[in-house]
């Protein structure tokens, strides 16, 4: 009788009366069990108010509701689809809403109701997945810097393949441990095409020069994504550098020369098609022929494809030392295989040039490290 008394007052009270009533019936309805007030009648009063023409009236049911785990859900669902300040809070703080309701809220909301969702103390994998196919930049900035949110690789990717372009969501997927290496790679790409692009870099060194760096720099840089790369992560990364057109066959000599070796099988598998169990067996165990025939199904040419085999061997074997008593490089030992070639094809030349250039880079790097030890023995 008391709500059906409450219904009736509220029919000609004052906004600011039916306000701090409905305030008091949230309040009321939390507290059924120890004021014995009737639930049922509680929540039909609840969802009458729903359609009070006052958004102040519906501010302060949801203010009194949104942290209730017992609220109906649809009484919370349609306070989400309210006006922004009064479905803030049913969004942000209601435990009510499942993953189904914050979905399909993110799907059919505006940018503002993802960011709120994506700001939840907790943001499940399926609700963060969706944010990251459909959100926008400042979306996924706050789902990546949301400490709760439960980011899958998927998701990861999706947002990089979607958004890298933005500086502010590529600097925060790059400081992430758990970023997938393919995706981190493919944001490396995108920073050298905005280099390639920048027109102070291009009066400075000029544009063909600038095409060359922005290539060689992301190729470095891929090499370091694939050194800390997992085990795991290897097909996928090569899978990805293929598609990205970048497992080129200096590329692939850069890899096995600097010891990127379980990458470079990889590699030679997704190129290739041949089994992983049969490449490894060629590569750790056969003989010239097979190795060569490998390397040809890989797509790579016969002019070349000895080279490769030689490197293989080289990689096989303990090349001793050098002159100033430190590891003879594979790259060192590859370019003097190739110049003992009595007529090179130009495609061999070619890449001896290659070959020298990841040998003097090797030498460089062994003299910075000589040159630091010996400052660290002088201190």
């Amino acid at each position: 009788m008391i709500i059906q008394a409450f219904l009736r007052w509220a029919e000609t009270a004052r906004t600011s009366d039916r306000a701090r009533a409905a305030s008091a019936l949230g309040r009321a309805y939390i507290e059924a069990g120890t004021n014995g007030i009737d639930r049922r009648a509680a929540e039909m009063a609840m969802t009458f108010l729903l359609d009070d023409p006052s958004p102040r009236v519906r501010h302060a049911l949801v203010e009194a509701l949104a942290d209730c785990f017992t609220v109906p859900r649809a009484i919370i669902v349609a306070l989400a689809e309210d006006q922004p300040e009064i479905a803030y809070l049913a969004i942000s703080r209601s435990p009510v809403l499942t993953d189904e309701d914050l979905v399909d809220l993110a799907a059919r909301g505006t940018a503002e109701t993802r960011a709120l969702i994506a700001a939840r103390s907790t943001v499940s994998r399926s609700v963060a997945a969706a944010i990251a196919e459909i959100g926008g930049e400042e979306e996924a900035l706050i789902l990546l810097e949301n400490e709760g949110a439960m980011l899958t690789r998927w998701s990861l990717k999706r947002i990089a393949s979607r958004l890298g372009d933005a500086a502010a969501v590529r600097d925060r997927l790059l400081a992430r441990a758990d970023l997938p290496s393919e995706a981190r790679h493919a944001l490396v790409e995108k920073v050298g095409a905005a280099l390639t692009l920048c027109g102070l870099v291009q009066a400075a060194i000029g544009e063909g020069r600038v095409q060359r760096v922005a290539r060689e720099a992301c190729d470095m840089a891929a090499l370091v994504i694939i050194e800390a790369a997992s085990q795991k992560e290897l097909p996928e990364l090569a899978a990805h550098l293929r598609e990205a057109g970048r497992l080129t066959p200096a590329f692939l000599l850069h890899a096995l020369c600097s010891g990127r070796t379980e990458f470079f099988s990889a590699a030679i598998v997704d190129l290739s098609g041949v089994a992983e169990k049969r490449v490894r067996a060629i590569l750790s165990g056969g003989r010239v022929h097979p190795i060569r025939a490998l390397f040809e199904s890989a797509g790579l040419g016969r002019d070349v494809s000895e080279a490769f085999a030689e490197a293989v061997l080289l990689w096989r074997r303990d090349l001793g030392e050098a002159a100033d008593g430190t590891p003879q490089s594979v790259a060192a030992a590859l370019l003097s295989f190739i110049r003992r070639q009595s007529r090179p094809s130009a495609a061999l030349c070619a890449m001896a040039e290659l070959v020298e250039r990841l040998a003097f880079a090797e030498q460089r790097q062994r003299a910075r490290n000589y040159a630091l030890l010996a400052a660290r023995h002088a201190a």
